[in-house]
């Protein structure tokens, strides 16, 4: 009897002490989970340019932060990454290093026609473009062609690039009959290269588009700034579908965060110039003048109108076929 009392002892104590493990991991597991839902990151990619000026302002200011904090009570980490093209921000995107970035909306229809994972969130900005050469005797896009002339801008398949094929279009050219004349180079280093001699021509946008504009021996080619004006989109932000539908907290904050920031810059002109200038490198009082030609709105326009000219063109291998394809449902404009 003794021994049969002990058994049913050890068995007990046994199977309290399973317990209490078990007990132990569940708890070490909510902890664990509850630690993993406090680290909400996000990883934002962005380029040069007066463009990205909203941009600036919520990063100065941590307007997503604020936004996150306000919608759970809880943190967020944002880390801003600027690159020197939307090829670069598509490739951060596709292997999972971001997951936020804005770009020219030629980039972003590439992106989501190859199926890297991701829709347009929110416009950003209409810019002025412009394409401007150092040699007098060149007067149109005609001019160009067949000639061994270098255009100097930010990448192939940019949305610079496709302005100058659809501008050429718009001309009655073959949209692609300048594809061999592009050289590439960031927008700082092709307004040095323009200035010394070494490019013939050079297609940027603001402040470059103005400081160029400002210089005597340079020579403005109208048919790129007439194709796609500043009430065009030409900044757009993306946001990967996993974040969109796994963080919808996250999501809102950012659109919340960047729409404070767009509201902020067109009504604090002034104040948004002291934090640009300083990456610009302009006076303030120059940068005033530059952020005031620009257009930041968060409805997108001809959106669709530009995919189907890049779809019709060959820039897009699968075409899109509706706004819809193009962006998430708190998306307005065409």
């Amino acid at each position: 009897m003794k021994k049969f009392l002990t058994s049913i002892l050890v068995g007990v104590l046994l199977f309290a002490g399973g317990c209490s493990n078990a007990n132990d991991n569940a708890t070490s597991n909510v902890a664990g989970n509850a630690e993993k839902e406090a680290e909400v990151e996000l990883n934002i990619a962005y380029q040069y340019g007066l463009a990205y000026a909203p941009l600036v302002v919520a990063m100065e200011n941590n307007l997503i932060e604020k936004a996150y904090k306000e919608l759970t009570g809880k943190e967020i980490t944002v880390t801003w990454h600027q690159m020197s093209s939307g090829a670069d921000i598509n490739t951060g995107i596709a292997s999972g290093s971001l997951n936020v970035g804005f770009m020219g909306v030629g980039p972003a229809v590439a992106g989501i026609s190859k199926n890297i994972g991701y829709k347009i969130f929110t416009n950003l900005s209409g810019q002025e473009h412009s394409l401007m050469t150092n040699d007098e005797t060149i007067k149109s896009l005609e001019d160009l062609v067949g000639s061994e002339k270098q255009i100097a801008l930010v990448n192939i398949g940019s949305i610079q690039h496709i302005i100058l094929a659809k501008a050429l279009s718009d001309n009655g050219l073959d949209p692609h009959s300048l594809d061999s004349n592009i050289v590439v180079m960031k927008h700082p280093d092709g307004l040095t290269a323009l200035e010394s001699g070494s490019i013939a021509l050079h297609l940027t946008s603001s402040p470059y588009t103005f400081l160029e504009r400002e210089e005597d021996n340079l020579y403005e080619l109208k048919e790129v700034n007439e194709a796609w004006t500043k009430n065009d989109s030409f900044i757009v932000g993306i946001a990967g579908i996993e974040l969109y539908e796994k963080n919808p907290e996250a999501y809102q904050a950012l659109c919340n965060g960047i729409n404070e920031a767009i509201a902020y810059t067109n009504s604090n002109v002034e104040d948004t110039a002291k934090l640009t200038a300083e990456f610009d490198g302009n006076e303030v009082e120059k940068e005033v003048e530059y952020l005031k030609l620009g257009l930041y709105d968060s409805k997108t326009s001809n959106l669709f109108t530009l995919a189907k000219f890049m779809s019709d063109n060959g820039f897009i291998d699968n075409p899109i076929n509706s706004y819809e394809d193009l962006v998430f449902d708190n998306v307005e404009g065409n």
